[in-house]
């Protein structure tokens, strides 16, 4: 079925797939266009689960206690029921009327966010999908898997437009570049690829870090994307030339889980797993403030900013509780007891104050949550 996919996909119309334009060109003259690492860069699938970062054990810390004065009062509205398994990703479309939801059951499901009703589900990925993305226009869909790909989708047929083969092992996460159609992926192997989506070509194959790239994220204009990873670094990189051009070293070395642009573009939001997320201005560099109250030491839990109303910082946890804390004075200000299991992906609604949660549990797995805060958007 996958084959006939791919054939399929290969004859559709430009129109599916529109041409990538100036910064895909820039890319593909600027970098080495032979992909994957060198022979001493290449760490074989053994060695590789022997430098996989174990957290290492943390002295007791008094949690920080919850300031109700400020809360923004999010309370649950609806259970989105669909998924047997596992919800490993989430995202709101741009539009904000859908969201989409992949699953260890190696499903993608789009929901309509108003009735909270299934409007179809997308099968394709052959093991459980890790991340799935938006394109800018809110017309394709773009997910990654432990089968070792990368799919677009066309969410209204629910079709398979194309799948990018490259990575050599699971395929962790994803970013659409805002201005052109350009897609970032991490894998387990260590590399980040830039794809060409209009024919599935993968531009370059980045020896990122030492350990596998948890997370990938293009900024607002699409000039630099931003990685984490296992060996406990975050980089910034210039996505035309494809070198590195800021380190931000953790001084505790730990995991890094997740990484995200500010929405201005100029702050990394950046979890890591020793129950912290920093805030940092990459430019200096410097951390600027530092979110506790969480429990993150297992998973890789996304972390988002939620501009709506207040300025907050999202975060699930493995305590099974959704955390906001006040970007500004770092104070915890709610936490909701939301799932029964942890808490791995969270996703703020790009105008409405509503947070949608997604758990390890099979049943009661996705939920959305809404605050009365007036809107600021």
């Amino acid at each position: 079925m996958e084959k006939e996919n791919e054939m399929a996909a290969a004859t559709t119309e430009q129109t599916a797939c529109p041409e990538i334009g100036e910064v895909a060109a820039a890319i593909a003259a600027a970098w080495d266009t032979k992909a994957g690492a060198t022979e001493e860069q290449k760490i074989d699938q053994e060695e590789k689960q022997e430098v996989f970062k174990v957290p290492l054990p943390l002295k007791e810390e008094e949690k920080p206690k919850v300031d109700t004065a400020v809360s923004p009062g999010y309370e649950h509205t609806l259970t989105l029921q669909g998924h047997s398994c596992y919800i490993s990703a989430l995202r709101f479309c741009l539009r904000g009327d859908w969201l989409v939801s992949g699953s260890t059951d190696s499903l993608l499901k789009l929901w309509d966010v108003g009735t909270g009703h299934l409007v179809r589900s997308l099968q394709g990925h052959e093991l459980g999908i890790n991340d799935v993305t938006w394109s800018p226009d809110s017309k394709c869909l773009i997910s990654c898997s432990d089968d070792k790909t990368i799919k677009l989708w066309d969410p209204r047929s629910g079709n398979c437009l194309r799948t990018m083969r490259g990575h050599k092992d699971q395929v962790f996460a994803c970013s659409v570049h805002p201005y052109s159609h350009l897609v970032a992926s991490s894998s387990l192997d260590c590399t980040v690829r830039l794809w060409d989506v209009r024919n599935g070509r993968s531009l370059k194959a980045v020896p990122a870090h030492m350990d596998p790239v948890s997370s990938v994220d293009f900024n607002r204009d699409g000039s630099l994307f931003v990685t984490g990873s296992f060996d406990g670094l975050v980089r910034i990189w210039d996505t035309i030339s494809g070198q590195v051009l800021k380190t931000l070293i953790d001084e505790d070395n730990s995991p890094v889980g997740y990484v995200k642009f500010a929405p201005n573009g100029r702050y990394i939001l950046a979890s890591y797993l020793n129950s912290q997320i920093k805030l940092w201005n990459f430019q200096k560099p410097k951390c600027l403030r530092i979110y506790k109250g969480h429990t993150n030491l297992l998973y890789c839990i996304s972390v988002n900013f939620s501009v709506t109303a207040g300025m907050w910082i999202i975060s699930g946890s493995e305590d099974q509780s959704l955390h906001i804390w006040s970007l500004q004075s770092k104070k915890l200000v709610q936490k909701v007891n939301a799932h029964n299991q942890v808490v791995i992906c969270t996703d703020c609604h790009p105008t409405q104050n509503l947070i949608a949660t997604g758990a390890l549990e099979s049943e009661a797995n996705l939920k959305l949550w809404q605050s009365s805060e007036a809107s600021t958007t």
